[in-house]
């Protein structure tokens, strides 16, 4: 069984930073993919940023250059720091980690943009 705990949600002006954390514990392959994704409400939960073990890495073209996604394989750790945050990127971030077929996601962390 695998578990993922996200933290580092919480209010935050435009234009601001933020940096969210995701551990994961349990019985965890050394390959895998670990990301990010988040969902407004209303909408289907939908992909922000991949990060492959060996370190490949896939952004959503609306975070590109804002968000970067960041692995501590030693701690079973994955980061994503948002910065220059704007209100459209309101939303619950999941994180999620696979190793095909399986797939495991986290409880989900509240990020808020505004002013």
């Amino acid at each position: 069984q695998v578990q993922l705990v996200e933290s580092g949600g919480g209010l935050v002006q435009p234009g601001g930073s933020l940096r969210l954390s995701c551990v994961v514990s349990g019985t965890i392959s050394r390959f895998n993919i670990m990301g990010w994704y988040r969902q407004f409400p209303g909408k289907q939960r939908e992909h922000v940023a991949t990060m492959l073990t060996e370190g490949g890495t896939n952004y959503a073209d609306s975070v590109k250059g804002r968000f970067t996604i960041s692995r501590d394989n030693a701690k079973n750790t994955v980061f994503l720091q948002m910065n220059s945050l704007k209100p459209e990127d309101t939303a619950v971030y999941y994180c999620k980690y696979s190793r095909p077929p399986n797939v495991y996601w986290g409880q989900g962390t509240q990020v808020t943009v505004s002013s």
